[in-house]
């Protein structure tokens, strides 16, 4: 009811100490809940879990951050501009010495600019030359192995032409104007044969070398004249055959003296038998020591007609024919 009087608090407390059994039934506050810890953890050991209460919880490892790849430092304009210079003038010094060991040790080009060996070489034919078929001389190096050239004497893994190879030496006459320039020539004579030409035949240690007619070559001179020169093919003694021309049938050079070829020498002819300055004329024998290879095949031939300052001239002034053939 509205007017029913309210217990005070004081009361209250007093009733609760009069009765005992009212303050035992009174709900007591609650404990703060706390989490269990590895000592209430009966299953664990109490010096292990000392050990861990101990111990400070270790922070997690954070995974590592990948890392900006820094750009790459530019290098000066002038730097990078040497370099390529550099480079460069390295790679032409290795390919220069590279045919330079070529051309000194293995093959080396060549050219003809006489008619001494028609019909077999041509002017305008270009060719090997197997620079190790006879071994090494001084001869065989650029400038003659220049400055220590004159130290050098004989051949290094020598070995000894066959008659009828067709060879490249220096010219031995020192009076000639034509000392130490290349010739081109075909090896007739070896140490100690002798020889001589007689009516146009040559004779080997006083026998005759067979001679065959054989259809003329033909030719155009630079007048644009074609004339007719007689042609013949040799054989000789050790089976070598290869043609001749013999352009007057009554010159000098048909009939000669008896020629001795000396030990370590040799006796050089011109195919071209009427207009070759060889081992009958200034040329004399030949020292092995000036060999300087044997000639193997040519690779490129271009005629006469060809005008160097007009290129249209040139595709039809080249030999196909005589391009890639072996020299016999």
């Amino acid at each position: 009811m509205e007017n029913e009087p309210k217990m005070s608090e004081s009361s209250v407390s007093a009733t609760a100490a009069a009765d005992p059994a009212l303050e035992a039934t009174a709900p007591e506050p609650e404990a703060p809940e706390s989490e269990a810890g590895p000592l209430d953890d009966p299953e664990i050991p109490i010096s292990e879990a000392l050990a861990e209460e101990e111990s400070p919880e270790a922070p997690k490892a954070e995974p590592p951050k990948p890392e900006t790849p820094r750009p790459a430092a530019k290098k000066p304009a002038a730097a990078a501009q040497g370099e390529s210079w550099l480079e460069t003038v390295k790679t032409i010094f290795y390919a220069l010495l590279i045919a330079l060991v070529i051309r000194t040790l293995f093959f080396q080009p060549f050219n003809i600019p006489s008619a001494s060996m028609e019909n077999t070489l041509l002017v305008g034919d270009y060719l090997f030359v197997e620079k190790f078929a006879y071994g090494y001389s001084r001869s065989s190096f650029p400038f003659r192995a220049w400055p220590v050239g004159d130290l050098l004497h004989g051949r290094l893994f020598g070995s000894d032409p066959a008659r009828g190879d067709v060879v490249v030496f220096k010219m031995p006459n020192e009076n000639s104007p034509d000392y130490l320039e290349d010739f081109i020539k075909r090896v007739v004579g070896l140490p100690g044969d002798r020889i001589q030409m007689l009516n146009g035949v040559l004779y080997i240690n006083g026998k005759a070398v067979p001679k065959m007619r054989v259809s003329d070559y033909v030719e155009t001179d630079e007048f644009g004249l074609v004339r007719h020169v007689s042609r013949y093919r040799e054989t000789l003694p050790n089976g070598v055959n290869y043609f001749v021309l013999d352009r007057n049938p009554d010159s000098s050079e048909d009939n000669t003296q008896v020629f001795t070829v000396p030990p370590g020498h040799y006796f050089m002819m011109g195919d071209n038998r009427d207009n070759s300055d060889d081992s009958r004329l200034d040329v004399g024998y030949v020292p092995a020591e000036n060999l300087v290879g044997k000639a193997e095949f040519k690779f490129f031939s271009i005629d006469e007609s060809a005008v160097w300052y007009e290129p249209w001239t040139w595709p039809g002034a080249i030999r196909f024919r005589r391009m890639f053939t072996a020299i016999d």
